[in-house]
């Protein structure tokens, strides 16, 4: 019989204890989630990939709606639970939705700290939990102005390194002498601040936040010693605490967090928790490989499978920063009973310090070279005497006995259930057998089969060794990736087909290159677009983007145009030396050109070709401090007064903006309708460029009160 199984909660350790459930019992349980975000399940631990611009949303959604489809699986978006009834076995959504249960999980989550301090309740003033925190980071940011992180911990400076990405401004403060006190020692502590420094990152320890100052909105942070930060952005990183409210609203037994057993039960039999909400053995958890053998555990619970239980183990540390190369486990605290071994080399930037006690290794810390950091915690885990090695123990795994010339030796001696994937708790053994079993031969295959090294990525190098070890001769690591799902082929492989077969359309290429389904993917289609739209070989890719920057007057739509020689305005620039017409078609099928609002800014502007060209390049746009309008996440971003940020407009995005457009304005004709935008405090960035010449192409040097657009 069907029984019926609400969650509440849609993060990441209930959706994988939903992919443990349905592999170990399909059809058991009738599942229905309420999630109080308004989207599908997403890798939280890669954020800073998105808020740094190296990852897109799309990227990081871990189940989308189809798989929910796919499963029989009912998500209610945007509703929050605010009632459990244990005796009716019900739950009441603020929305106003009821549902039975016969088993109930709660996977709440947990809540930013923010320190009591007056003026945290600012404008400008965020947390850093979920992607809804990020699209405001990414919005402001794009004023290029000065952010101050307060919290010098994992995820504060993960958010640090991610604006500073984007062009702002910034400075870390922390309260203690070191920066992530708890997992580093002051030597590898003083190494990332110099790292992070060297980046144009200001940190500063021993800084204690008296109150955040500004009138009506953010303007800077005073520290007890009466110095004000400038800030117009404050992002709070100082610690979590587990989501527990509703589960004590409902009678159940909470503590710091959940109370639950080590088979992730309540004190109510028919209700569960896992996450960050728990509280199991006197522990709470914010890192993810806990939280995933909390739903292994919960998923052999439910699925009346073997018996697991949950038992407490370290967790490596990793910084989530491009570059910088961290990883630390276990307790490397001072004591009289415990020595350490300490490898430097100031030269590369290196710093390895292991602690021993009783010639046991109970902490390690790695810096700049982390690539043994597996061998060192399964070493710990299994609380290997180390007698033997000691005097080659800190040079790594590939000096113990073996040929430290065969870079895949390392990696042969790993024990089969030496743990691989800390993020996801992938041993070598599940890898290594499902290569085989399945007949794996890609990293995405691996990824896609056994989740290693699909979330943060660090450990990519260690499994592209075990594909290495198990296929032999047989992988090849440089052979041809695929551009997507859709098809077979690579990028290289498709740009030299679209040029040969002459294809102009989306469309024409996915039919003749046989693409697998019908429209494209995410992934796919914007490097169609990219491909397509090249200047007069494809003129229809020149439809596709929503960009312009012009000059002077083009016969061909009424655009803009100017003669690079002579600086006139020419009637047919294809045949007077004008290549191609300066401007570019905004997207629409008549070719009307989009209007292009911009913001004043000083020093030499140079643009990439393919931004010369109209092609949306987002690094290019973080780089010049521009955003489209159409940015997601926008229409709840409100402008101060007089201060734009920088895009292209149309119709809908007007209405993004809160502002109303004329309609002359709406379809991209801005001439004869300056008033209309000097009354909504926007400016035409290239009516003054007209007459200095074309600027919109060679990087000239600006006045500095000009606007410029993309």
């Amino acid at each position: 019989m069907t029984e019926k199984l609400v969650i509440i909660g849609n993060g990441m350790a209930p959706g994988r204890m939903l992919e443990h459930l349905l592999e170990d019992a399909p059809g058991r349980y009738q599942v229905t989630i309420f999630n109080a975000e308004p989207r599908v399940n997403y890798d939280r631990i890669m954020l800073s990939p998105v808020l740094s611009g190296e990852k897109a949303f799309e990227e990081i959604v871990i189940h989308g709606d189809g798989w929910y489809i796919k499963n029989g699986i009912t998500l209610y978006k945007g509703h929050k639970i605010v009632a459990i009834d244990r005796a009716a076995k019900t739950v009441t959504s603020d929305q106003g939705i009821t549902e039975n249960y016969d088993r109930l999980v709660i996977a709440t989550g947990s809540n930013p700290f923010i320190i009591p301090v007056p003026g945290n309740d600012l404008p400008g003033v965020l947390s850093y939990r979920d992607i809804d925190d990020v699209s405001a980071m990414l919005l402001v940011a794009q004023s290029r102005a000065k952010a101050v992180v307060i919290g010098g911990g994992l995820l504060g400076l993960e958010a640090a390194a991610g604006l500073k990405e984007r062009g702002m401004d910034v400075t870390v403060l922390h309260v203690m002498g070191s920066i992530m006190e708890r997992q580093l020692d002051p030597a590898a502590a003083y190494l990332l601040q110099r790292k992070l420094e060297q980046r144009g990152i200001k940190v500063r320890t021993k800084a204690n936040t008296k109150a955040i100052v500004g009138n009506g909105k953010v303007e800077g942070v005073e520290l007890d010693t009466g110095e004000v930060i400038p800030a117009t952005l404050v992002v709070m990183a100082v610690g979590i605490r587990p989501n527990a409210g509703l589960a004590k609203e409902a009678g159940l037994s909470v503590n710091r967090g959940i109370v639950t057993d080590d088979r992730m039960q309540t004190s109510d039999p028919s209700i569960f928790a896992l996450g960050e909400c728990v509280e199991v053995g006197g522990h709470v958890y914010g890192l993810v490989a806990p939280l995933y053998e909390m739903a292994r555990v919960l998923a052999a619970k439910l699925g009346d499978g073997e018996d697991r239980h949950f038992v407490h183990s370290d967790t490596p540390t990793k910084l989530k920063v491009t570059g910088i190369d961290l990883y630390s486990i276990g307790d490397f605290a001072d004591g009289d009973d415990r020595e350490e071994i300490i490898l430097r080399d100031a030269s590369a930037g290196i710093y390895k310090r292991v602690i021993l006690q009783d010639n046991k290794i109970i902490g390690t810390v790695l810096f700049g070279e982390t690539g043994d950091g597996a061998w060192f915690n399964d070493l710990k885990k299994k609380a290997t005497d180390i007698s033997e090695m000691r005097d080659t123990l800190i040079f790594g795994q590939a000096f113990q006995g073996g040929d430290s010339s065969d870079p895949l030796s390392a990696v042969a001696a790993l024990a089969d259930d030496a743990e691989i994937c800390g993020c996801n708790g992938v041993c070598k053994g599940k890898i290594t057998s499902t290569i085989r079993d399945k007949g794996l031969t890609s990293l995405d295959d691996v990824r896609a089969h056994t989740k290693a090294s699909a979330s943060c990525g660090t450990c990519t190098p260690l499994v592209e060794k075990l594909m290495a070890l198990t296929l032999g001769d047989s992988y090849n690591p440089a052979a041809t990736q695929p551009m997507c799902n859709c098809t077979e082929l690579g990028h290289d492989e498709v740009r030299r087909l679209i040029k040969a077969k002459s294809l102009k359309t989306i469309p024409a290429v996915m039919q003749e290159l046989e693409w697998k389904t019908s429209c494209g993917c995410h992934k796919c289609r914007p490097a169609l677009n990219y491909y397509l739209a090249r200047p007069r070989q494809y003129p229809e890719g020149r439809h596709v983007f929503r960009r312009s920057a012009y000059v002077g007057r083009c016969n061909e739509c009424g655009g803009a145009a100017r003669d690079r020689r002579c600086r006139r305005q020419v009637r047919n620039p294809d045949r007077q030396g004008h290549r191609w017409p300066a401007h570019r078609h905004a997207g629409r099928q008549e070719g009307r050109p989009a209007g292009c609002l911009g913001r004043p800014r000083q020093g030499r502007v140079r643009l990439r070709p393919c931004l010369r060209q109209g092609i949306a390049h987002g690094e290019d746009l973080r780089r010049l401090g521009l955003v489209p309008l159409r940015h997601t996440g926008l229409d709840g971003f409100r402008h101060p007064p007089r201060k734009v940020h920088v895009g292209f407009v149309d119709a809908g995005q007007g209405e993004a903006r809160r502002i109303r457009l004329p309609a002359q304005l709406r379809r991209g004709d801005l001439q004869g309708h300056r008033r209309h935008l000097r009354g909504l405090g926007l400016r035409d960035p290239l009516r003054r460029s007209c007459r200095s010449g074309h600027q919109g192409h060679r990087g000239s040097r600006p006045r500095e009160d000009r606007g410029r657009g993309a």
